[in-house]
């Protein structure tokens, strides 16, 4: 079995196109930041080292505490 020199050659070069793209989806993901500036009620996360987006925190409700309280007032009235 012969391979030709452009078989290796377009295997090359789609083995660096995707690693490439690998690289470039890695660095590219959202990372969650600290924001000393607004605080610990601020979420920020950095995209690709360049965009920067900060939202509120949430506070989430564990579901135990909603149940609680939905069969706290059924009782009640």
């Amino acid at each position: 079995m012969t391979i030709s020199r452009l078989s290796l050659k377009a295997l090359a070069i789609a083995f660096v196109v995707v690693t490439a793209a690998g690289a470039m989806l890695l660095l590219a993901r959202p990372q969650p930041i600290e924001s000393a500036v607004l605080g610990a009620g601020w979420e920020c996360t950095q995209t690709a080292f360049v965009l920067t987006t900060c939202a509120p925190r949430v506070q989430a409700i564990p579901a135990v505490e909603t149940s609680r309280k939905e069969a706290m007032r059924a009782t009640r009235g």
